[in-house]
């Protein structure tokens, strides 16, 4: 579901999409035109219909995003590295976290704004909706069944022609002034009062095989989903464009396909037959939820000129419009990876597990939004609080910096023999940071603008193959060199924090173990039992707000090793060492640390 947090986004998203993928179809029709039977030309636009409801379907429920590579996060884990229990441990202030503002454009209005804009739109045409439900109603109960034997059985002649053999009830009734056909469940084919006395028998012969075409091909059901989408993108004019056009061209292939039933000789009675309504034309009745007949002056004056050079479709231009049709759904479908990967931002990350139990440890968390992840390795058994909020990506901050650091190793920008880095001079508001600093000392305190310089020495194209190769969330760079893991486009959950530091803790991916191990030491925080606890706090402040705090890490104990993940929300008091105190509550309560 669409919150007024996530408006900015998926509005942007759907604009994208729909207006893609309108652009797509009308450039096939405009240069494959003489390639494309009339059917094609309708069905291009099935496309559409099947593209407008990605972005707003829920990431997790998308058929394909279990193929996608970068949902595919469960890795099995190998040998177990042993810890360094002579390494010296910090000292007892680890729990002060340390962190700056950084500044940010508040969008909450406008978020707000724009949902209740698009609420108010749906709402607005959700009522005309139903009006003209009703009106279709009212022609339903003022529709009298056709009593003239012989056109009833020209009509039973018509279904059996089309080889049709449901029940379909037809009428005529004094509020339509034009044939028209509805119905989901109980169709309707209802004709102007009187008609057969103004109508010759051909005529409506081939008024039958029009209405009943519809019927054949259940666009009455294409009508409501054409309608349902048009509410949802009310606020993009192409999507009204291309679902005019769309009507048009079902009423043209419509058209066609009853030609392909009769003699040449009979196109022209065809077309004399949709011009006798043109002047009764009576739109207002159905707003697009009935099939008509007729429809506007130049839709009229469109498909008559189609009647006019009307020929019949060869299997080879059969074929020609199927290759089309197919490419074309070919090429839109590959939307489908970009739409996912505009959506992780915003959308829950798509875990799946057996071995999970749920709890409510909202005790812990009062004043905050919260989830807590522990993996207990053992039992290789997942532990959640908050279901929904484990798997909502946010920004780690200074969480990442585990990673930065072992990416600063592995590309040797630093090494545990050397590395130092110079103050670059400026006065920061946190003293420690105002000074050179080695690893150990940027882990303890935090120091931010260490691991900004580790990521300058490195490309940021080794960075991206860094996150790709770990896994690292949304892998989303865009956000600048400086600030992509600072509430910013770097986005992680709680359970891919977990999964991440376990990966990590084996080296399941493959790095030099002395640099695993150089990590592991750093993060060292104290010792209590026999058990030892590592991890690193992190604290989002933006606009001098702290909106995001965070706690990662492991116990390794005995046998066993447990890592958690906990992550705080709410206006302005979320912090990393917050995280920790509830983490320690939760570890204390379990008897695990």
């Amino acid at each position: 579901m669409i919150t007024s947090s996530q408006s900015l986004p998926v509005f942007l998203e759907c604009l994208l999409v729909s207006s893609f993928t309108i652009g797509v179809i009308l450039l096939l029709k405009k240069f494959f035109k003489k390639h494309l039977t009339a059917q094609t030309q309708y069905n291009l636009w099935f496309l559409l219909l099947l593209a407008l409801p990605l972005p707003l379907i829920p990431l997790q429920f998308m058929p394909f995003a279990d193929s996608l590579p970068f949902w595919n996060s469960n890795s099995s884990l190998h040998s177990q590295s042993a810890p360094s229990a002579e390494i010296p441990l910090r000292q007892k202030n680890w729990m002060e976290d340390i962190t700056v503002s950084v500044a940010r454009y508040d969008l909450t209005f406008l978020n707000n704004a724009l949902f209740y804009i698009w609420i108010s739109g749906v709402a607005i045409l959700t009522v005309f909706t139903l009006i003209a439900m009703l009106k279709i109603s009212k022609v339903k109960k003022h529709t009298n069944s056709l009593r003239n034997n012989r056109l009833l059985t020209l009509f039973e002649h018509c279904k059996h022609k089309l080889k049709i053999t449901g029940c379909i009830i037809v009428g005529e009734s004094s509020l339509v002034k034009t044939p028209m056909t509805f119905g989901l469940f109980k169709t309707y084919v209802v004709l102007p009062r009187h008609f057969d006395q103004w109508l010759s028998e051909k005529d409506i012969e081939y008024i039958f095989l029009h209405e009943l075409t519809h019927y054949k091909n259940k666009d009455f059901a294409v009508n409501y989903l054409m309608m349902i989408l048009q509410i949802l993108y009310w606020f993009n004019p192409l999507v009204w464009l291309a679902f005019s056009r769309m009507r048009l061209d079902r009423e043209i292939a419509c058209d066609a396909a009853v030609l392909n039933s009769l003699d040449e000789q009979a196109y022209m009675d065809y077309g004399n037959s949709i011009i006798h309504f043109a002047h009764k034309a009576s739109r207002a009745v159905t707003v697009d939820l009935a099939n008509h007949l007729n429809g506007s002056k130049k839709q009229i004056k469109t498909r008559i000129e189609k009647i006019a050079y009307f020929k019949p479709e060869s299997k080879r231009l059969r074929w020609k419009s199927a290759a089309i049709l197919i490419s074309a759904g070919i090429f839109i479908a590959g939307q489908a990876p970009f739409i996912s990967a505009m959506a992780r931002e915003n959308s829950s990350y798509n875990f799946k597990d057996e071995n999970i139990i749920y709890e409510d440890l909202g005790n812990y968390f009062a004043g905050f939004d919260g989830s807590f992840v522990l993996y207990d390795k053992e039992a290789d058994q997942y532990l959640i609080h908050n279901k929904n909020q484990s798997t909502s990506r946010v920004s780690p901050n200074s969480t990442y910096k585990i990673y930065s650091a072992l990416l600063g190793l592995e590309s040797g920008s630093i090494t545990d023999e050397n590395s130092s880095a110079k103050w670059n001079g400026l006065t920061y508001p946190i003293d420690s940071w105002n000074g050179d600093q080695d690893l150990t000392s940027a882990i303890r305190n935090s120091v931010t603008w260490y691991f900004q310089s580790l990521d300058k020495q490195v490309q940021p194209g080794r960075i991206q193959t860094f996150l790709d190769r770990i896994r690292y969330g949304n892998r989303d760079l865009s956000g600048g060199i400086e600030e992509y893991w600072l509430e910013s486009s770097l986005k992680i959950s709680p359970v891919e924090q977990v999964q991440l530091l376990k990966n990590f803790y084996v080296n399941q991916f493959g790095f030099k173990e002395k640099n695993i191990q150089i990590v592991k030491d750093s993060i060292k925080l104290e010792r209590n039992e026999g058990a030892i606890l590592s991890g690193k706090t992190g604290t989002g402040t933006v606009n001098g707000k702290n909106i995001n705090g965070w706690f990662i890490g492991y116990v390794e104990s005995g046998q066993d090793t447990y890592f958690f993940a906990t992550n705080i929300q709410n206006e302005n008091n979320s912090n990393g060492s917050k995280a920790a105190e509830i983490t320690l509550s939760i570890l204390k309560q379990k008897g695990i640390y």
